[in-house]
């Protein structure tokens, strides 16, 4: 059994591919929901890598609260989906 590829990894492979628009919505969504709390020192971008989507998601768990991590796990999902 292969283990899945770590965030880091996923960052690395989603730098340059525009994110889907599923991962944009998430993407956005953290933005409006989360980002006076959790990402207040990042800038929404409006077409997002997966990288950067990766990089809020990471936020999200880092500095936001129990109820920011199910959009985490939400957004790291769909990259991995998308990667």
């Amino acid at each position: 059994m292969t283990n899945p590829p770590s965030l880091e990894d996923l960052k690395e492979r989603g730098v340059g591919p525009p994110a889907r628009d599923a991962v944009v919505a998430l993407y956005h969504l953290a933005f409006k929901e989360f980002g006076r709390q959790s990402l207040w020192s990042r800038r929404p971008s409006e077409r997002p890598t997966i990288a950067q989507a990766l990089v809020v998601a990471d936020s999200l768990r880092r500095e936001g609260s129990m109820r920011s991590l199910p959009l985490a796990a939400r957004i790291e999902a769909a990259c991995r989906a998308a990667l």
